[in-house]
């Protein structure tokens, strides 16, 4: 469990590092006529990735999970995957990479690095995350419940974010 609790403060130490880009960002796009879609969902999103964190350490704890190897090492290796995903689309989009839904008018989608696979490669990254983290300690209700709430969520967030790239995008 002590690595287990490691890994996690790590994750939480990256979430904070995504919002700090993600503040340099917003204002850099913002500077340039960016304009921001989908305040609603934001303090859910946060909610929920904040929630998941914390269920990921409590329900090890309180339903005494054990630790199984062949769950909890695969899990561990796509979680790291996860992670490295997401770095690749931030570095990829770069100024325009944020946690909020904000688009500058006018600027060509980003074709490159994971993008050229994928529309949205992070929140691939997100789906596996969410469902992962938690295993990685057999932390299965938790997996389940904030696999299912992620999934609401990301219906909501893709919807807001197609419609606004695609308001944004040039003629």
């Amino acid at each position: 469990m002590p690595w287990y609790v490691i890994l996690l403060l790590a994750v939480a130490a990256e979430r904070v590092a995504e919002l700090v880009v993600a503040r340099r960002n917003a204002a850099w796009t913002l500077a340039r006529a960016g304009v921001e879609h989908g305040r609603g969902h934001y303090p859910v999103m946060v909610a929920l990735h904040t929630g998941l964190l914390v269920c990921c350490l409590l329900e090890p704890l309180l339903a005494d999970r054990s630790f199984l190897p062949a769950l909890g090492w695969p899990a561990l290796a796509l979680a790291l995957l996860a992670q490295a995903l997401r770095w690749w689309c931030i570095a990829t989009l770069g100024p325009y990479w944020n946690t909020r839904v904000i688009v500058v008018p006018g600027a060509r989608l980003v074709g490159a690095g994971p993008y050229r696979f994928l529309r949205h490669p992070n929140y691939v990254a997100v789906v596996v995350e969410v469902a992962a983290l938690p295993l990685v300690h057999s932390a299965w209700l938790t997996a389940t419940v904030f696999t299912a709430a992620n999934a609401m969520l990301l219906t909501v967030r893709l919807r807001c974010e197609n419609t606004a790239l695609a308001q944004a995008a040039p003629a």
